[in-house]
C-alpha cells in the first residue's frame, strides 16, 4: 500500500466518522456546534474543516447520508396491493425516518436553501407521489386537488407530527396512528 492510499484510507475514515457523529449530534440537537462534532468523531477542528469547509456543508453531507439510509428503508417497502395499505406501510417506514431525523432535518433548513432540502427528498416524495397516482387510478385517492400540493400536504403533516413529539405534545407512541389516520383523511376520496 502506497502512502497515498494510505492517506486517502485515512481521509475516507475521518470524513466517515465526521458524518456519523454530525448526525448524531444534529440528530439530537441541532444548534450542535462544530467543536462538539470534532470532538465526537475523535479529529481537530483543522481536521473537519479540511473536509468540510463550513456548517452549511457538513450539515448537507449529514442529511445526505441519513437520507441514503433512509432510502434502503423505503425502497424495501412493499408498495404493491390496495394504494391505503400500501400507503399505512409506506408511512409507518416513513414516520420512524422523519422521527429519527427531525432534529437533523431542523439544522438542515437553518444553513440550506430551501430548493436544496426539497432537493434532496427527491426519492422519498417521488415515491409517494407515484402512490399516490396510481391510488387516484384505483379511485381510491382523491383527485380534486393537485398531486404536488398532496405530497408537499403528507410531508407538512410529517414533519409536523415530529415538531410536535419534540415539543411534548405528542405521546410518541400515538404519533404514528395520528399520522396514518391524518394522512388517510387527506388523501381518501371523499364520499360522494
Amino acid at each position: 500500500m502506497t502512502t497515498r492510499t494510505r492517506r486517502r484510507a485515512d481521509a475516507e475514515r475521518s470524513i466517515a466518522r465526521i458524518v456519523a457523529a454530525a448526525r448524531e449530534l444534529l440528530g439530537r440537537d441541532p444548534a450542535a456546534t462544530i467543536d462538539e462534532i470534532a470532538a465526537a468523531a475523535g479529529v481537530g477542528r483543522m481536521t473537519l474543516y479540511g473536509h468540510f469547509p463550513n456548517r452549511a456543508e457538513l450539515v448537507e453531507a449529514a442529511l445526505v447520508d441519513a437520507l441514503a439510509d433512509g432510502e434502503r428503508t423505503l425502497s424495501a417497502v412493499d408498495l404493491t396491493g390496495d394504494p391505503r395499505e400500501a400507503l399505512d406501510r409506506l408511512l409507518a417506514s416513513s414516520w420512524s425516518l422523519v422521527a429519527e431525523s427531525s432534529s437533523l432535518l431542523a439544522a438542515a433548513q437553518e444553513v440550506l436553501p430551501p430548493g436544496r432540502v426539497r432537493q434532496l427528498h427527491g426519492a422519498p416524495a417521488a415515491r409517494l407521489e407515484e402512490l399516490v397516482r396510481r391510488g387516484q387510478r384505483d379511485g381510491v385517492f382523491r383527485t380534486d386537488l393537485p398531486i404536488g400540493w398532496l405530497v408537499g400536504a403528507v410531508h407538512y403533516l410529517l414533519k409536523g407530527a415530529a415538531e410536535e413529539e419534540r415539543a411534548g405534545r405528542l405521546d410518541a407512541a400515538a404519533v404514528p396512528d395520528i399520522v396514518a389516520a391524518s394522512v388517510r383523511s387527506l388523501l381518501v376520496s371523499p364520499p360522494d
